[in-house]
């Protein structure tokens, strides 16, 4: 069994989610931590676990990241956690892979997918042996508990209900 663990250093995790259905906020953890466990070097039949520190959520507007810690969105105080465990890692080709599992959100756990692609393995400069992959995937935030969304003058919503996932994450072989 090899064991993989995310360097933060080289990697990213947003969210993306429509504001008045005219663009799209980009959000952003700074704070996350995950690892990989695999008896194949291709990745196949891979477990995945996840977390992402609810506080060190980034969307570059303080008074907005608070409101998305608070109790009407993560409700941070007692979710202080994202978290994702795999249950199948399925490889498609040699680049492209579906990765299905539980994603948990403010206390409800539910299933999602996500397009993985693959986009290699390197050693760095330290000797370190580095995997690369880009994950997306599209969640309902309402499905999480995430339900606060406000009208404008016209009876349009402020929030889209469609949240799309976006990683770009680099793993270290232990």
């Amino acid at each position: 069994m090899t064991t993989w663990k995310i360097d933060p250093a080289h990697s990213e995790v947003q969210f993306k989610v429509k504001h008045l259905m005219i663009t799209s906020v980009t959000g952003q953890f700074a704070a996350f931590d995950g690892t990989v466990e695999t008896s194949s070097d291709d990745f196949a039949n891979a477990n995945i676990k996840f977390e992402a520190d609810v506080t060190s959520i980034s969307t570059k507007n303080a008074d907005r990241d608070a409101h998305l810690q608070a109790a009407d969105f993560f409700d941070a105080a007692n979710h202080p956690k994202i978290t994702f465990v795999s249950k199948e890692v399925k490889k498609l080709d040699e680049e492209n892979y579906k990765v299905t599992g539980d994603l948990t959100i403010r206390g409800n756990t539910r299933p999602v997918e996500l397009s993985v692609e693959y986009g290699g393995t390197q050693k760095d400069p330290w000797g370190q042996t580095k995997a690369g992959f880009e994950l997306s995937g599209k969640v309902s935030r309402k499905d999480f508990g995430l339900t606060f969304n406000a009208t404008t003058e016209t009876g349009g919503v402020v929030l889209g209900d469609d949240v799309k996932l976006l990683a770009s994450v680099q793993l270290i072989k232990q």
